[in-house]
């Protein structure tokens, strides 16, 4: 009788790594599981744990670093389990020493994250797009990044190395540190606040290595069209905050209609309706 071998579904980082091999995709910041569940519903090729969205929408603080691993660990875990997509998770800095990168990695991993992302901020740690950061060195952030990428069990999980150097240090500086990551073993490049379309295209053409264009609003950054930076040769472009600041200014509409009007009949239009919210519960693996 013949015997049949059951070939292993690919990984989520297998399926990231594969999904910017000649092509751009994009990613969405997801303030909690629901809302992920309705971004992979939409086909979206990836889906993105900001930490500075998790300190606002979660803590209500300005900045990221301010919460425990646990934290973060716990809200990537919610995420992964809900949807198939793959998740990219924002660990800032990695929480301290080498150590302690580590462990962010062991623990990410285990609970479903495809792709990791470590930042060059010195704590206390400021939004990429506001005045006031300061860096580690080259080589601290280069050790960090080669302790995340010895800690991972997976190899096709992505350690993604970003540099705020664009922005403290100018914009060769961000080319130096990046091409130094590089070597360190990260996977791929997210340059933190560039300033203007010229440097997209230049960064691409400096660095060969999948890049990540964020594409955050309000800030530093031109807002690109997908076709634009898919052009320039960019892997992946993320879009980290827009779901909450879109939720979170219709929150303010309804609790302003709630105190004019005394009622919320004049929203129902605009609300997701309860056999809506079940059929998406019942989309989760």
């Amino acid at each position: 009788m013949a015997r049949y071998l059951r070939v292993p579904e690919p990984t989520p980082a297998a399926r990231l790594r594969r999904s910017v091999e000649g092509a751009t995709i994009q990613v969405v910041g997801v303030p909690n599981a629901l809302a992920a569940v309705m971004a992979e519903r939409e086909g979206f090729d990836g889906i993105y744990l900001s930490g500075a969205a998790l300190s606002s929408a979660v803590m209500a603080v300005v900045g990221a670093g301010l919460y425990s691993p646990s934290v973060l660990v716990q809200q990537a875990a919610y995420i992964a389990r809900s949807v198939d997509t793959p998740l990219m998770v924002d660990a800032d800095m990695g929480f301290g020493d080498a150590n302690d990168v580590r462990q962010t990695v062991v623990e990410l991993e285990a609970v479903g994250a495809a792709a990791i992302e470590f930042g060059d901020q010195r704590l206390p740690k400021h939004c990429g797009h506001l005045e006031g950061r300061e860096l580690v060195t080259t080589g601290e952030m280069s050790a960090k990044l080669r302790t995340a990428v010895e800690a991972r069990r997976n190899p096709d999980l992505i350690v993604i190395g970003r540099t705020d150097a664009r922005g403290v240090e100018g914009f060769d500086a961000a080319i130096r540190r990046a091409g130094d990551y590089l070597n360190a073993g990260a996977d791929w490049i997210f340059p933190e606040s560039l300033q203007t379309k010229d440097e997209f295209a230049q960064f691409a053409t400096a660095i060969d290595a999948p890049l990540v264009a964020n594409m955050t609003e309000f800030g530093k950054s031109p807002s690109l069209p997908l076709e634009e930076l898919a052009d320039m040769g960019y892997a992946c472009v993320l879009y980290p905050v827009t779901l909450l600041r879109v939720a979170m200014k219709a929150v303010e509409a309804a609790l302003a209609v709630l105190a004019d009007e005394g009622s919320q009949v004049s929203l129902l239009d605009l609300m997701q309706t309860r056999e809506e919210l079940y059929e998406l519960l019942d989309d989760t693996p």
